[in-house]
């Protein structure tokens, strides 16, 4: 009968979670192949956008959005270049301010309640610019192009996922008009947000600071998307849940980069590195989302995620390049380490001077 077969149609195919988890290794592992291919300066942002916005349980990117999210990035970028780079070159103590004011409004905008995705593109776009201009203020604009560039990418890569592998396609997916109401959100706890941004700034600044300070600092642009990553993704978390989080993504992500790199100098292809990719993202991917939502834990694996490619994609490109890209690669794997110690502490020491009041709100 017709409906025997529909209804058996429907047991067979895929739930809403099996087709999100597909989607982020796929998604990914192909914007990473595309930014392999292709190579230009920091095409490894594609894919990293891609698998942030893909590992999230949101329907399909509304064409406004993505090009919001692309303004952001690139007018943080573009804006820092023009007025907070001046100052900073000609009135340093001023810029500094202006840095830290910067940085603080990207956390606060999150902790309040804003966009994660939104505040964190600000918080990158920020940091990667104090981040070069401190050694070239001209390399920022080229920065900017490429990044860009590579962020649009990313955002092209997310929409072709979700026309491959659509939630309506879903065995649970919902029918439309079918949802559930969305409970009115509780305001957000003013005095909280504004100490959970001080703590995420405490975290990126002081690296930010060094960044400004270092005549090396294009060459480690990767670490300063893992700390500026990293002040994002311990906004709103308590003390004992963000220094977990740290610490494990950034194992578990040190440790899958040091496997996919090895794989690689076994077999030194691109079809073998999008392939490892794909795996890694169907290996995290159960871990990440559950049901129609996500797994208590799922942000920390999502950003596991992320440290293996912001770690092991500039190493392959030092290697098609022919610099010496294993040297490079333990060096930014060691400096990941030492970021994500440091901000352990920094979590630790900052909530140790946080008021009574707020611990019992958190309570």
């Amino acid at each position: 009968m017709p409906s025997d077969s529909a209804q058996a149609a429907k047991r067979n195919a895929l739930t809403i979670e099996q087709i999100r988890i597909l989607r982020l290794a796929l998604g990914t592992a192909v914007s990473l192949w595309f930014s392999q291919f292709v190579a230009w300066d920091m095409s490894f942002v594609a894919p990293v956008i891609t698998m942030f916005m893909l590992a999230l349980p949101l329907p399909a990117l509304k064409v406004k959005s993505g090009l919001m999210f692309v303004l952001v990035m690139t007018g943080c970028m573009y804006g820092g270049g023009m007025l907070l780079l001046p100052a900073l070159v000609n009135q340093p103590a001023v810029g500094v301010l202006l840095l830290v004011l910067a940085l603080f409004w990207s956390f606060y905008y999150t902790a309040k309640g804003g966009s994660a995705l939104l505040g964190t593109f600000a918080t990158l776009g920020i940091a990667l610019t104090a981040a070069i201009g401190s050694v070239d203020i001209d390399a920022v604009f080229i920065l900017a192009s490429s990044i860009g560039f590579a962020t649009a990418v990313g955002i092209i890569f997310v929409w072709i996922a979700h026309a491959i592998l659509p939630d309506s396609a879903a065995s649970d997916a919902a029918a439309p008009g079918s949802a559930p109401g969305k409970q009115p959100a509780e305001p957000p706890d003013l005095h909280e947000a504004r100490w959970s941004a001080f703590r995420s700034l405490l975290i990126v600044f002081p690296v930010a600071f060094w960044f400004l300070l270092s005549s090396a600092s294009t060459a480690y642009l990767p670490v300063m998307l893992k700390v500026a990553s990293m002040g994002q993704q311990t906004t709103n978390e308590g003390t004992r849940q963000a220094a977990n989080s740290l610490i494990s993504s950034t194992v578990i992500g040190g440790v899958l980069a040091v496997i996919g790199w090895n794989v690689l100098s076994v077999a030194p292809t691109l079809p073998v590195y999008t392939l490892f990719v794909a795996l890694a993202g169907l290996v995290i991917g159960p871990r990440v989302f559950k049901g129609p939502g996500m797994q208590p834990d799922g942000a920390m694996w999502s950003y596991a995620y992320l440290t293996m490619i912001v770690v092991l994609a500039p190493a392959v490109m030092d290697s098609m390049s022919g610099a010496p890209a294993g040297a490079k690669f333990w060096d930014r794997l060691i400096m990941f380490g030492g970021t994500a110690v440091y901000a352990l502490a920094a979590i630790y020491v900052v909530d140790a001077f946080k008021p009574r009041r707020l611990w019992d709100q958190e309570a």
